[in-house]
């Protein structure tokens, strides 16, 4: 099968939820995992959120958290204020939970090696906390699921193989298999009816090791399991009889980036593909979903619809890659491997429409469709979903969806999510390329500044340090739209080793850059001119005064003002007091260089530092902001009178300005109802006096990927 990338517009990104024009999933809540620590335990251990159940009532919520071998529960009767209820610590890593009415039945990992898997499948009482039962399962379990008439537990046995085992790749002994549990009346499993149904020799990979990944069960009791390394699928009966076994298949892509080489080049094509799906949903009796994510040797960006018998009812091709692509959400260093990385997947019909919620773990997007035609499914929407997306559940009886999202780091912490589906427009994405005339990517936003008629020029940082740019934005839709991207180059050739922090206007219609330097990695402090096509036509170094000092966090922003150019630095150098930061000037006409010096918030934690700089009137603007991540960080906009911006000479006793604090940007941040993130980078000033403010997405990588795009309002 061979799928084409083509360049057509988006009607997801455009209208940000035009195929529901009047119902559209928000975030409502984010929900931080370590909350659920008890008093006095060490919040700073890793946790993570990762399968995620519903009790029948729908009002809370268990996750598995392998790191601290513990299932998570949350009160979410109020689902926009979302409570902890503690942890219930296990004996072994928790792998996967299925609910059912109050119980929780749980998939713990006891294996002391690969070759010597063991498990067992444990029956909570969610209310109580109450181990109620208890299955050995004979090797390492994987996903679990339930079957919707309540008489069984599956559980897929993946004895998963090591990845640094001789050439990590499988067959590795023990084989899994898929156990089957019966439950009685009261749901109660039936330990010793338990059936493990054989998979082996049905692959054409390894077919005398299967792996089971994913197990999914439909109305009609069938199971539909996922044997990743082996590319291929299986459906029993309750019995564990096969019904049919089939390859999963392979797809040559063309219009892809395979390169990790800082930038985005989507112009290679992949060649017979295997599938090699990781989650799997059903969504009728006779037709399932599977979630492409690969492993061994593929990994096809995108989702597949099966009928049972095997036959190919849809392929989504590189469709829902670009869709991210084009909303700035592609993660370039996962371009020589699996993309976007579509693993988890949810199934549910909510408000008479069936949807199916597909988890991109890399790009960090929840793509909504509407599989009304299981032939034609629809893209409904992108959700932002917090870093690395493992699990979800819908709750069709209050329209809403959680979303465990496992990364946790020092900066964000793992977070379950919560959506609501209700009338009102999309607030996600702020930002998108859709529509333009070639499929553009993006990422990583740093500078801005204002045009004419509603035009935001923008600039991306050194994530992209291979393609340099600077981005067109319409601002006058909704959301904003990128309409055009300017290649700085330098000779014709992409201008490499460039840190652009910030963007002016030149008044002849090319721009300064300015570029934060890193000599270390060959990247010099300096500001750069380019005409309208982006082409270097001058240099200008920072002069030996300012290289004697530097550190570097140097310039992080640029505005010319009459002669004079204005680089904000962004933290204390060398010879810089505490808490204050240069603001550097150089005349364009007399060629001398000065500075002042900005007064920052002292930090409580990490650090403070300035992100731009933009003049408008009788003012100079900045963005001041921490590296933080908490609802008490610094993230402002503040403003001094031009009056005061009179260099002084570099060395010398600098004039400290005094700042007045403009507007406080927590609140803007907080209205997307995800965790505060701490790049607030861009800010440009129209002539009519609207703020457009952005955040700078680290091009995803160890970041959820969202861009926040916003008109904060009209200076005063």
């Amino acid at each position: 099968m061979l799928i084409r990338t083509v360049c057509l517009t988006s009607a997801i990104a455009l209208t940000a939820g035009s195929a529901m024009a009047e119902m559209n999933f928000n975030r409502i809540a984010s929900f931080p995992t370590f909350t659920n620590m008890a008093e006095g335990e060490d919040t700073s251990r890793e946790t993570s959120a990762e399968i995620i159940t519903v009790t029948e009532d729908g009002n809370t919520l268990i996750y598995s958290d392998s790191p601290l071998g513990v299932i998570g529960m949350i009160d979410i009767t109020d689902p926009a204020n979302p409570q902890p209820m503690g942890n219930i610590t296990l004996d072994g890593e928790p792998t996967a939970v299925s609910a059912l009415g109050g119980s929780v039945f749980v998939g713990i990992n006891t294996s002391e090696s690969y070759t010597a898997p063991s498990g067992h499948l444990a029956h909570y009482v969610v209310e109580t906390g109450e181990l109620a039962a208890d299955c050995d399962l004979g090797g390492q379990p994987d996903s679990t699921a339930v079957a919707p008439d309540g008489s069984f537990v599956v559980v897929a046995i993946e004895n998963e193989r090591d990845e640094d085992a001789g050439d990590g790749r499988v067959p590795q002994m023990p084989a899994g298999y898929v156990s089957i549990i019966p439950l009685d009346e009261n749901g109660m499993m039936l330990c010793d009816d338990q059936v493990q149904a054989d998979v082996t020799g049905l692959a054409e990979v390894a077919g005398e090791d299967p792996e089971p990944e994913f197990v999914d069960v439909n109305e009609a009791g069938e199971i539909a399991v996922t044997l990743q390394e082996n590319n291929h699928i299986v459906v029993l009966n309750a019995a564990g009889e096969v019904l049919s076994h089939f390859s999963a298949g392979a797809v040559t892509l063309e219009g892809v980036d395979t390169e990790e080489e800082g930038a985005l080049t989507f112009e290679n094509t992949l060649t017979d593909v295997p599938r090699e799906p990781d989650a799997l949903q059903w969504i009728d009796n006779d037709h399932f979903v599977t979630a492409n994510e690969g492993d061994m040797d593929g990994g096809s960006r995108g989702f597949t619809v099966f009928h049972k018998d095997g036959t190919v009812v849809f392929e989504s091709g590189l469709s829902f890659e670009r869709a991210l692509i084009e909303i700035g959400h592609y993660p370039e260093e996962r371009s020589g491997n699996k993309g976007v990385e579509p693993e988890g997947m949810e199934f549910a019909v909510i408000d008479g429409t069936p949807m199916l919620f597909l988890l991109s773990e890399r790009g960090s997007v929840i793509g909504v469709y509407d599989m009304t035609d299981p032939a034609n499914p629809v893209l409904a929407q992108l959700l932002p979903s917090g870093i690395a997306p493992e699990g979800a559940v819908a709750i069709p009886g209050r329209n809403l969806l959680a979303i465990a999202n496992e990364a946790d780091d020092a900066g964000p912490r793992s977070h379950v999510m919560l959506f609501e589906y209700a009338e009102g427009d999309a607030n996600y994405p702020t930002l998108t390329s859709a529509g333009a005339d070639e499929l553009i990517g993006w990422g990583a936003i740093s500078g801005m500044v204002a045009g004419e008629d509603g035009v935001v020029y923008a600039v991306n940082d050194s994530f992209y340090a291979m393609q340099p740019t600077i981005f067109t934005i319409d601002t006058t839709e909704s959301p904003a739209r990128i309409t055009d991207a300017t290649r700085v180059t330098r000779a014709g050739m992409p201008a490499q080793t460039l840190d652009l922090e910030g963007i002016a206007l030149d008044g002849e219609g090319g721009f300064f850059l300015a570029s934060e330097g890193r000599p270390a990695r060959g990247r010099w402090h300096a500001i750069y001119h380019v005409d309208s096509d982006g082409e270097i036509q001058e240099t200008i170094p920072f002069p030996k005064a300012l290289w004697a000092v530097e550190r570097r966090h140097a310039a992080e922003g640029i505005a010319k003002v009459g002669d004079t150019l204005w680089v904000a630095i962004q933290r204390e150098w060398d010879d810089d007091p505490e808490n204050h930061a240069k603001i550097v000037a150089y005349n364009l006409e007399t060629e001398e260089w000065g500075a002042v010096h900005y007064p920052k918030e002292p930090a409580e934690t990490g650090w403070v530092g300035l992100s731009e700089i933009t003049a408008h009137g009788d003012f100079m603007y900045f963005i001041e902001r921490d590296n933080q991540f908490s609802n008490s960080a610094v993230k402002q906009i503040t403003r001094v009178s031009m009056d005061q911006m009179q260099p002084a000479p570099i060395g010398s006793d600098l004039p400290v300005l005094e700042k007045e604090v403009v507007k406080d940007l927590l609140p803007d941040l907080a209205q997307w109802n995800g965790y505060i993130v701490d790049k607030v980078e861009g800010l440009a000033i129209t002539a009519e006096g609207d703020m457009w403010v952005s955040t700078d997405n680290d091009g995803v990588d160890d970041s959820s990927g969202e861009t926040f795009f916003w008109n904060a309002g009209k200076v005063e």
